[in-house]
């Protein structure tokens, strides 16, 4: 044994111990600078894909407001929540010009009125035994004529309902059948038709 070696044999306490704590101390370094290398590592690939990530998100956002902006429709003007107008009626002009009395401008109106009217001032006297019967003929004959003016003149003013079609059916029906009910009243009736006084009956009782 070597003197001054209390250990083991052959190896000084010196020796024995340079070694390891160099080993130790390096294997440390190594341990220090793998840490180092893995944490920077791991920062950079943080960095660079938290990079990747905000490049794609600007890209994608680049990409969506191309989309956004190249499939953007025409602005259209919202429907009036409130009607203020209507379109006036086919034919529903003025009857004479602008610049004639209010009479005059509406007198396929006030012909049709004045005729009913009429009528129903005979039925309401009753000045002679048919005055009801001619009464309620002069009220259909007013649609009547009604229906011969919204067919014949190109404006009838406020006579003027809706389309002129309609206006001549509706008129021309309506003016008909009171004409024909007041043929056909009893007693003493002007108009015979047999089915149509079986079908009177019928309703009536």
């Amino acid at each position: 044994m070597t003197p001054g070696t209390p250990g083991t044999a052959g190896t000084p306490d010196g020796a024995a111990d340079g070694p390891s704590k160099n080993g130790s101390a390096r294997a440390a370094g190594s341990r220090a600078s793998g840490s180092g290398a893995s944490g920077s590592g791991a920062s950079g690939s943080r960095a660079s894909g938290s990079g990747a990530t905000t490049g794609g998100a600007s890209a994608g956002g680049a990409s969506s407001g191309g989309a956004s902006t190249g499939g953007a429709t025409a602005w259209k003007r919202p429907a009036p929540s409130l009607t203020t107008d209507t379109a006036r009626p086919e034919g529903g002009g003025r009857a004479a010009p602008g610049d004639a009395p209010a009479p005059a401008r509406q007198w396929p109106l006030l012909t049709v009125l004045g005729l009913a009217g009429l009528g129903l001032l005979v039925v309401g006297a009753d000045v002679f035994p048919q005055s009801f019967r001619i009464g309620t003929m002069l009220v259909g004959a007013a649609l009547l004529l009604g229906a011969v003016l919204r067919r014949v003149l190109p404006s009838v003013g406020m006579l003027a309902v809706r389309s002129r079609f309609t206006d001549m059916i509706t008129y021309g029906v309506m003016g008909g059948l009171i004409v024909l009910l007041a043929l056909m009243v009893q007693p003493e009736p002007w108009l015979r038709i047999p089915f149509l006084e079986d079908v009177l009956h019928l309703t009536v009782t």
